[in-house]
């Protein structure tokens, strides 16, 4: 064994594996110049980040997996999506392909990997294990966070490299993944790409210490430093940390020293840096130096080299024009992909409104359940009828919750299944995302719906987003159980009814449920949805007792059910004012007033169906809330009410909702607030004068 291969096999790699690592890099560096002149000539739209300059790093990581693995991006991701593609083809052929379906996607193509819904920051090819790019500094790190958990929790041997810059070393994503992985002993390799700066700010004034990698031992991991210049040194340095993945002894943060040859994006002029600083970088250039060793080893000719540059050239210029040849997607196919469609039957929905009916009755002879048992018999049911679903969030284990729902499934199915999670929402949100992309069906608690703007990043922009964004080729089957409302005293922090937050973003669903029985049917049904789902329950309802049938059963999504029936008036809401108004509508038919209250059950997907039939039906609406009046979710209804209903109205819509203040503490205020049951019958008086 001459000294070149002697050198080549400490890193476990051979003569061509040498030559495959050299021909990547020069494919990414190719690449990228092309798309910084299409962007200057205006054919490529919008951002684009470019990995010019760090290919070394992407090339030499990814170089270290095996094909089953996982990894996460940024936006600077075409080299990290490039080097998990082209790892993975069988021939010439299917390599063409990826890089024409790279280079489409970036192009805005139907032909690219996220049909044109992700472009350049979004790029992602989630059947291949690249479980996608965000356009978020850190939005990546819970996401491959939860990846890691779904390996633990199908106990496979599959490890995840995330990759991220300095910059996202400041987000509290970074320290709240490290943190968890540390403590899980994940199967997580975060790869740090420190080029320096991170949009035009340099490290020395974005961190206290500017030596990324020590801040893995505040969370119980290795950390290193190594050249990102050096693609030999990158991948050893991964191999070691993937080994120790695999075995179980959990993640590893590692540092890559590198440099980006253009700037933030193509406008960068880059005046926060020296041509003479860009030039001593340049002079370290991972693809000649690398050439260069590989030609003074005897392992390649000049001339082989120039070889490889020309096909890459070649292989570029044909993937330009494959995109340019390509369909724009159609403006009719829109909306397509945004949810992963349910499929419901007639006899679902059949079997569902007989129970619900029999449950109606006084004399039914249905066991009754708490709200909060209900709950907690849907988790349990669902648990042990598929393994991949597990439960997480703070103190939902031996403590129960705080609320009582997780109580004795933490005994049942123990800590591997019922997890308690540091005090860390962003984490709690991002790795269930990356979870259920990884093949679970994670359903994680936030203690307080008041608490889920700190997740929000990650519900609303990874979970309720990769679907669309990633061509409809991905699908995030995870809940977010949660509760709000006021009713306790526990004022402004603790008390809020924010649903209409999240019925705001496109692709996640949103449950309400009021009763016992649709407490159980609803949570099963979104367990088993392929969908996010913001699961909201409220704190007032939880003792409260009600008909549930003890045979299976599932309610389907987007089916109001109409609590009472009247003709003179037509009350919409959810949750515990379904409650104020059946009392309402109880009161005034001593007054010969027919009240019908309409409970939504899921705001989101909304049955305008059983709306319109109301409606119709009676002339005059009144929607009631417990949430501000400013802002929410009955701003929607009366806007749909009027534009699709309005031929049937008599009287505008009359909204009842809570005052447009924070949630007091005091009881005297927090009931002046809040709706009650004289409020609502105000509201529908005015509806028929």
């Amino acid at each position: 064994m001459n000294n070149a291969d002697g050198a080549l096999a400490t890193h476990g790699i051979t003569r061509d594996g040498a030559i495959e690592l050299l021909r990547q890099m020069w494919e990414i560096r190719m690449f990228e110049d092309r798309v910084y002149d299409l962007l200057g000539r205006n054919i490529i739209k919008g951002a684009s980040h470019l990995y010019a300059g760090q290919e070394a790093v992407a090339v030499g990581a990814v170089s270290a997996l095996r094909d089953d693995d996982l990894i996460t991006s940024t936006h600077r991701g075409h080299g990290h999506c490039h080097a998990r593609g082209v790892s993975l083809v069988a021939d010439n052929v299917e390599r063409q392909d990826h890089y024409n379906r790279m280079m489409a996607e970036l192009c805005g193509r139907e032909t690219g990997y996220c049909r044109g819904r992700g472009g350049s920051m979004h790029i992602a090819d989630v059947a291949r294990g690249n479980l996608g790019a965000t356009g978020i500094v850190g939005g990546n790190i819970p996401v491959a966070t939860g990846a890691g958990i779904a390996q633990q929790q199908q106990g496979s041997d599959r490890v995840v490299l995330c990759f991220f810059g300095d910059g996202a070393t400041s987000t509290g994503n970074f320290h709240e993944s490290l943190n968890l992985a540390g403590l899980w002993k994940l199967p997580v390799i975060y790869i740090i790409e420190n080029n320096l700066y991170g949009m035009s700010v340099p490290l020395s004034a974005a961190a206290a210490r500017t030596a990324l990698s020590e801040r893995a031992g505040a969370y119980d991991m290795p950390g290193e430093v190594v050249d990102g210049m050096d693609v030999l040194e990158v991948r050893a340095a991964v191999s070691r940390a993937v080994e120790r993945a695999r075995t179980g002894e959990g993640p590893s943060l590692i540092e890559c020293r590198t440099y980006r040859w253009y700037g933030h994006s193509r406008s960068d002029p880059r005046d926060y840096r020296t041509r003479d600083e860009e030039a001593e970088w340049k002079a370290r250039d991972p693809i000649p130096t690398f050439s260069g060793w590989l030609v003074e080893q005897d392992l390649v000719t000049t001339a082989e080299i120039e070889a490889i540059e020309t096909d890459c050239e070649q292989a570029i210029e044909s993937a330009t024009q494959f995109a340019l040849d390509s369909p724009l997607p159609s403006p009719d196919e829109v909306e397509d992909d945004v949810y992963a469609l349910p499929v419901w039957t007639g006899e679902d929905h059949a079997a569902e409104e007989h129970l619900r009916n029999l449950c109606r009755s006084a004399d039914s002879g249905v066991r009754t359940l708490l709200y909060r048992e209900a709950l907690q018999e849907a988790l349990r049911e669902e648990m042990e009828r598929d393994e991949r679903v597990f439960v997480m969030g703070e103190d939902v284990g031996l403590y129960g919750g705080a609320y009582g729902v997780t109580k004795g499934l933490f005994e049942t199915f123990g800590a591997e299944r019922v997890k308690d999670t540091p005090i860390s929402e962003a984490i709690i949100g991002g790795s269930a995302v990356g979870a259920a992309m990884a093949g679970t069906r994670p359903v994680a608690e936030i203690m307080y719906v008041d608490f889920t703007p700190l997740a929000m990043d990650q519900i609303a922009n990874q979970g309720a987003k990769n679907r669309y964004m990633f061509g409809g080729k991905t699908t995030v089957p995870m809940v977010i159980r949660t509760e709000g409302g006021a009713g306790r005293c526990i004022a402004a922090h603790h008390s809020q009814s924010l649903e209409a937050l999240w019925t705001h973003f496109p692709g996640i669903h949103v449950v309400m449920p009021a009763t016992p029985f649709d407490a159980k049917g609803l949570l099963k049904a979104a367990i088993r949805d392929d969908n996010p789902v913001m699961f909201i329950e409220h704190k007032m309802l939880y003792g409260m007792e009600g008909p549930v049938p003890e045979e299976e059963y599932l309610i389907p999504f987007g089916v109001a059910d109409i609590k009472r029936s009247g003709v003179d008036v037509t009350v919409i809401t959810w949750s515990r004012m379904v409650h104020r108004a059946l009392e309402a509508a109880d009161r005034l038919a001593a007054e010969n007033i027919s009240v019908e209250v309409i409970d939504l059950r899921t705001l989101k997907p909304l049955d305008m169906a059983t709306i319109g039939d109301s409606v119709e039906k009676t002339g005059r609406v009144v929607g009631v809330t417990e949430a501000c009046r400013t802002g929410s979710f009955l701003s929607e209804i009366s806007a749909r009410v009027s534009e699709e209903l309005f031929d049937y109205l008599d009287a505008p819509v009359v909204r009842v909702a809570a005052a447009d203040v924070p949630v007091p503490m005091s009881e005297s205020l927090e009931d002046a607030a809040i709706p009650n049951t004289d409020s609502v019958i105000a509201g529908i008086r005015e509806v028929l004068r």
